[in-house]
């Protein structure tokens, strides 16, 4: 595949970006011009481009809203937004940064501006859990009253319930699925608003979520599909052991044990460090891996910063609490386990996963030659949508499965 920056981890979010354009988060030319300002590795460079294009293209939105041209406006205010979550993505290894904030702000804005234009304007809500709030989005596919099937979407490590509008949400929305996008503690706007880090039981935001459903004439009890994108793969997949009321739960990519992953990734030296507790060898290896590693210093940088750990070491042994083993023999719903043949971080995982899952999974397996082998299948939106929709019709609305 042509490559949009030298650098890997640049790549793949300038991917990630550009694959939303399918359903009007980006535009294909603005996402290449700013490509060609980044330079490779340079965090401040990334933010430099993706919130220059962002003022640009949010100044353009208000000329067409200024001009009651609401069309326009809502399809130019999405990509604003894009742009503005795409600006703050290198931004937290610096967690007082003032700039986390104040770019998500600007994101908030230009979506609900979107939002408030579109044909059936989604809700925000906020759920009540046990001693936070679950922010969420409700977009209804119609407005007569029927109780549809209802789709719950959730991102992961770093992704917002904005940016799964555009990755799952519109073609659900088409396909006459309602949509519910949420957020849960370490992720963008609870860590931000809360003040909330990362929990492993993530039950405690699906089961709120799912009795708030539950509650809405519009929504069809029985016809509840819950979707998690990248390290959301693990967390929806933690949440099926203990909320058994779903018609199904999709894994877009399947999880066991992400420690795994992050741990071969590692030098054995390294991880012998880890495993022995002796932080400062570790913090110093991890340190130096880090400044010759665009991934791994994101990765580090942002989970530090999502799970609020004070230290690299700290942060390599709370992954290791991140499993299913104990646990997995629990869930009881179907589930769809994607897997990207070339994924970068999570390699093997899902097979790890649908092979625990046996008879109550359904592994499918994205190469290159569908052009969907990235981890999440970022850039191939379409073949992704038409992957986990058809599962959940499949379940939900008595189509068949195609042979």
């Amino acid at each position: 595949m042509l490559r949009l920056n030298p650098d890997h981890s640049f790549n793949y979010e300038l991917l990630r970006i550009l694959g939303t354009a399918h359903d009007h988060g980006a535009d294909v030319a603005e996402v290449l011009d700013v490509a060609g300002e980044i330079v490779a590795g340079d965090f401040e460079s990334w933010f430099d481009a993706f919130s220059k294009r962002a003022r640009h293209v949010d100044a353009q939105a208000q000329g067409f809203a200024n001009a009651g041209r609401d069309a326009s406006a809502r399809g130019t205010f999405f990509r604003a937004a894009s742009y503005y979550r795409a600006a703050d993505f290198f931004l937290h290894g610096q967690p007082d940064d003032p700039r986390i904030a104040s770019i998500w702000k600007d994101a908030t804005r230009c979506f609900d501006a979107a939002n408030a234009r579109l044909p059936i304007p989604g809700e925000r809500i906020d759920v009540q859990a046990d001693g936070f709030s679950v922010p969420a989005i409700f977009f209804r596919c119609s407005t007569d009253g029927v109780a549809r099937p209802t789709l719950l979407l959730m991102n992961g490590y770093d992704g917002s319930q904005e940016e799964m509008y555009h990755v799952l949400g519109v073609a659900a929305l088409s396909r006459d699925f309602n949509v519910v996008t949420f957020e849960g503690p370490g992720q963008p706007t609870v860590i931000r608003d809360q003040g909330l880090t990362f929990i492993d039981e993530w039950e405690k935001v699906v089961t709120p979520l799912v009795d708030w459903c539950q509650s809405q004439p519009e929504i069809d009890a029985g016809k509840l599909g819950l979707v998690g994108y990248s390290l959301g793969g693990w967390l929806v997949a933690r949440s099926g052991c203990f909320e058994h009321r779903l018609a199904g739960i999709a894994c877009v990519d399947g999880l066991f044990d992400p420690a795994r992953a992050y741990r071969a990734s590692l030098p054995d030296s390294i991880c012998a460090a880890i495993d022995r507790r002796d932080a400062s060898t570790a913090n110093a290896a991890l340190s130096t891996a880090m400044a010759a590693n665009t991934i791994l210093r994101w990765a580090i940088e942002q989970g530090m910063w999502a799970y609020g750990c004070a230290t690299p070491m700290d942060l390599m042994l709370r992954f290791d609490k991140l499993t299913l083993d104990g646990i997995v023999d629990r869930i009881t719903t179907p589930v769809l386990v994607c897997e990207g043949a070339d994924d970068q971080f999570f390699l093997g995982q899902a097979e790890r996963l649908a092979d625990a899952l046996g008879a109550r999974g359904d592994h499918v397996r994205l190469t290159s030659a569908d052009s969907a082998s990235e981890h999440c299948h970022v850039g191939c939106s379409d073949l992704l949508g038409n992957v986990v929709l058809d599962w959940f019709e499949s379940r939900m609305t008595n189509t068949p499965e195609p042979a």
